[in-house]
């Protein structure tokens, strides 16, 4: 079985215990926090994904970590079924799956800006109430700065990008004028 198969397998799992316990968007912070601090932490995710490091001291790793983390019950016997099955290692695509399954089910579309300078909030908010009147979905935007762009933006949607920034169509005319 794929990576990405077995990722979006345990994804779509705890997704389904979480409907049931109506902790969808709790789950997934949780998940997000583990996340980002096996994705932080090299040796931690390399004793935690090590075949020959105990299993019950991975387990007490993960424990400690959960009672920092203040994490459910559920999430922690999800982390502990991963550590079982030797899975853990597959935790930050788990966790995009699941992002991605969680915003389908509630409607929700994530985009990320990418501006050469700071955008004000007014131009935002533009922004984002335009992409959702486009979509019809609640949209949750994220909005980086990239001097590199010269001028204008990037959009990331859906696994779409639209480039309109100064970058872009500089290296287009670069690119016109070398063909003569």
């Amino acid at each position: 079985m794929s990576n990405n198969a077995i990722s979006i397998r345990y994804a779509k799992a705890l997704l389904n215990i979480a409907i049931e316990e109506k902790q969808i968007e709790h789950y997934a912070g949780e998940l997000a926090g583990v996340a980002a601090i096996l994705k932080r932490e090299d040796l931690l995710r390399l004793l935690l994904d090590s075949p020959t490091f105990p299993l019950e001291k991975k387990t007490a790793i993960m424990h400690d970590i959960a009672e920092k983390l203040k994490l459910s019950a559920g999430m922690g016997k999800f982390l502990d079924l991963l550590l079982e099955k030797g899975r853990i290692i597959y935790l930050p695509q788990i966790h995009l799956n699941y992002r991605k399954f969680a915003d389908e089910l509630s409607g929700v579309v994530r985009a990320r800006i990418k501006a050469a300078s700071e955008l004000a909030n007014e131009r935002v908010k533009a922004i984002q109430l335009g992409l959702e009147k486009r979509t019809g979905k609640q949209v949750v935007l994220s909005v980086e700065t990239d001097a590199s762009l010269i001028g204008g933006l990037q959009a990331e949607m859906g696994g779409k990008l639209f480039d309109g920034s100064v970058k872009t169509q500089l290296k287009r005319i670069a690119d016109t004028l070398a063909k003569g």
